[in-house]
């Protein structure tokens, strides 16, 4: 598959009016065309001859009019981001001064680059494989610096690095089996299985590390979800609105205030939290609460971590009731219990509380959430459960969905291949030419993440979400 021969411009800089924009022109026309509309200050120098890499400052005529003064950056093929000559014209913010300037390049020849065009021709230009270009999707749209260690160690090149080196070996091990094939009537075994079997091993407990990394690779890209949880008017939307640092629930002394979910993100140590605020949980005759109470267990279900609130001032008679109903739906989940309120509580009091929830094993809090009493507290405890390596750039960490299911589906293959290696197995043992279709299923996989195995279709459906520009 080779990148198309039309040369494309786009604005490569946000949306709308600021101090600078830049148009990104790339493609074998890019500096000709530019040539046309940019002149040099100095003119001992053209653009067509001016260093790669290279900034030259001069002016942008409309016709005999001048439409700015800019700066042009020549990048020559393939040492370019998309491998191919490429111009970026950096011009004043103006609206209409974008808009003039792609009109100009379009009547010299350009067409508007669709989403993502940039990046698919440096992939398809062998810039980069096709996670790298996901990463740099990624590393635009992170919101932290968990996720922004995460993408760009990704857009490096340490996951792609990994899978080749997975590859390598399997491509060994098939092309040892194949040749056996050629050689069936002799009866040569080129293979040998016991070796096939440990490879297999290792690269199924390699590709299994991988996929199970999916869980904290989505939670860093999309943010941590976190429930609050427990009973009507224990301080639930209190202790959101702190987090936020907004009035972002209602607050109120009537029970069954929050009858909806409320979600909202916060940045904690450069960690994303997706806050979910649920309606209280009690036992209730009305329709519409209990819906609400519904949704609540159905978060508690879908969030990594529960805060547990607690009312110290007023623990229901219901607690026994609320506890099997939270750890039913909590299990395997990270559980942080915070007992509320603790302001109007003596020491006597606080330590009669916990004393009613000694025999839950999990992280107990004392806060204020209204007097904001111990919230660092709950920070470097969230930080705890949240269980994030320190060197996210040293671990290679799967945060793409469509990444997972192809690891899935490579897992599937290569258990296949052991089974079929393993002679106290069920099943009988595989002969070479099945072992060889599973492995290069297995292959197939692996290399649909890096793109080496790719449709036209896969390609449009990756790239369309990407913005215009990039």
């Amino acid at each position: 598959m080779t990148a198309t021969q039309d040369t494309i411009c786009a604005v490569s800089t946000p949306a709308g009016y600021g101090g600078i924009a830049v148009i990104r022109v790339s493609g074998e026309q890019a500096v000709a065309i530019c040539r046309t509309l940019f002149t040099p200050r100095d003119k001992q120098r053209q653009l067509l001859t001016q260093p790669a890499g290279s900034v030259c400052l001069g002016t942008i005529t409309d016709g005999n009019a001048t439409l700015d003064d800019a700066m042009a950056t020549v990048f020559r093929a393939p040492h370019s981001f998309t491998g191919e000559d490429t111009v970026e014209l950096s011009c004043h913010g103006s609206v209409y001064i974008q808009q003039r300037l792609l009109q100009l390049l379009i009547e010299r020849g350009c067409r508007i680059a669709a989403p993502g065009e940039f990046t698919q021709r440096a992939f398809l230009n062998g810039k980069m494989d096709m996670s790298q270009a996901e990463a740099v999707a990624d590393l635009i749209a992170s919101t932290s610096a968990a996720a922004h260690r995460l993408a760009f160690s990704q857009m490096r090149g340490g996951f792609s690095d990994e899978l080749k080196s997975l590859r390598a070996q399997l491509v060994d091990f098939v092309s040892l089996i194949e040749l056996e094939l050629d050689f069936s009537e002799e009866d040569v075994e080129f293979a040998s299985r016991e070796k096939l079997k440990e490879l297999a091993i290792a690269i199924r407990q390699k590709i299994s590390r991988l996929a199970n990394s999916f869980e904290l690779g989505n939670a860093l890209k999309n943010g941590i979800p976190v429930a609050l949880v427990g009973e009507t008017n224990v301080g639930k939307s209190t202790l959101l609105n702190l987090l936020l640092n907004e009035e972002k629930a209602i607050v109120s002394d009537i029970h069954g205030t929050t009858r909806d979910v409320i979600e909202d993100v916060v940045n904690i140590q450069g960690v994303t939290f997706r806050f979910i605020d649920t309606a209280g949980i009690r036992k209730t005759a009305d329709t519409v609460e209990n819906m609400g109470i519904e949704r609540s267990f159905q978060q508690i279900e879908k969030a990594s971590i529960v805060l547990w609130l607690v009312d110290g001032t007023n623990v229901s008679e219901h607690i026994e009731w609320l506890t099997e109903k939270i750890l039913k739906r909590a299990e395997g989940k990270k559980i942080i219990l915070i007992f509320n309120k603790i302001d109007k509580l003596s020491d006597e009091e606080l330590e009669i509380l916990e004393t009613l929830f000694t025999p839950f094993d999990c992280e107990k809090i004392r806060i204020s959430a209204k007097k904001r009493l111990n919230t660092e507290m709950l920070q470097k405890a969230l930080m705890k459960a949240a269980q994030i390596p320190q060197q996210i750039s040293n671990d290679v960490i799967v945060s793409n969905a469509r990444h997972y299911e192809a690891l899935q589906h490579s897992l599937t293959a290569i258990e296949r291949v052991i089974d079929g290696l393993n002679p106290d197995s069920a099943q009988p043992l595989l002969s070479g030419d099945l072992l060889s279709q599973d492995i290069r299923e297995c292959l197939h996989y692996l290399g649909e993440i890096t793109g080496e195995i790719s449709t036209d279709e896969i390609l449009g459906n990756i790239f369309a979400k990407f913005c215009i520009g990039k």
